[in-house]
């Protein structure tokens, strides 16, 4: 008797451990999934709330007229890398075309936009578990308008340029996880609207740089930025449909 009580305040039994290491084992279980949905959550949120930090810098650098490539008067929105400073940004050559800035000279002082978001590569820019890229329009073809990326390190500095005149009327943004369901589930877009959509990933979902959103992927019209963005349950090019986030 005096041996198992000697036992017992020694440590636990083999039953007691077992017992638990069973307990801990379930309770995260349920905690895993619950924390992990926390963060996913917490990167969407992330993701929605820099989305519209962008619009607000597309319409800064509209109200301070910083960017006019054709020199006409009509300022036109910018890339990830010149509204952050981290580029220099697009001037006006000569007869009016757009022509990259010069560095150490044409980068915006103060920025607009967040340095962060100026950690430009492969045209895109990684924060808080999702991906961000800006389009910027072409030339007007056949009705429509397409788009051009920034360069791979962010900004401009060769042709083809964004289109002076169509770079005033419009601009888009997506936003979509790095990893798919890890570190979000939902892609996003906003464009010169401000209405921040949410992607139901029904037909397609985007994961990482291998699967990235189309510039016309939340738009009705196939290759057309001046096309409206697809809302009210309208099928978007992607063939997904996009919700509204108030």
């Amino acid at each position: 008797m005096r041996s198992t009580l000697r036992a017992r305040r020694a440590g636990f039994t083999i039953v007691e451990l077992l017992v638990v290491t069973a307990i801990i084992a379930i309770v995260a279980a349920m905690a895993i999934p619950k924390l992990q949905s926390a963060r996913v959550a917490a990167d969407e949120s992330a993701a929605i709330g820099t989305l519209r930090s962008i619009y607000a810098a597309q319409i800064q650098i509209q109200a301070s007229r910083l960017i006019d490539t054709n020199a006409d008067g009509m300022p036109e929105y910018g890339y990830l890398g010149e509204m952050t400073g981290a580029a220099p940004a697009r001037v006006s050559g000569a007869g009016g075309a757009p022509i990259a800035g010069v560095v150490g000279v044409d980068e915006l002082n103060p920025s607009v936009l967040v340095s962060g978001l100026g950690a430009v590569q492969q045209s895109v820019v990684t924060r808080s578990g999702y991906v961000f890229q800006i389009y910027l329009p072409a030339a007007t073809v056949a009705g429509a308008v397409g788009a051009i990326a920034e360069d791979v390190n962010g900004g401009k500095a060769a042709a083809p340029f964004p289109d002076p005149v169509n770079c005033s009327l419009y601009w888009c943004a997506y936003a979509w996880p790095l990893q798919k369901s890890k570190s979000g589930v939902h892609a996003f877009f906003v464009n010169q609207d401000g209405q921040v959509l949410k992607s139901r990933s029904t037909v397609i979902s985007y994961s990482g740089l291998a699967s990235a959103p189309a510039f016309d992927a939340a738009y009705t019209a196939p290759g057309d930025m001046s096309s409206p963005a697809a809302t009210n349950g309208v099928v978007a090019v992607d063939g997904n449909t996009w919700d509204l986030i108030p």
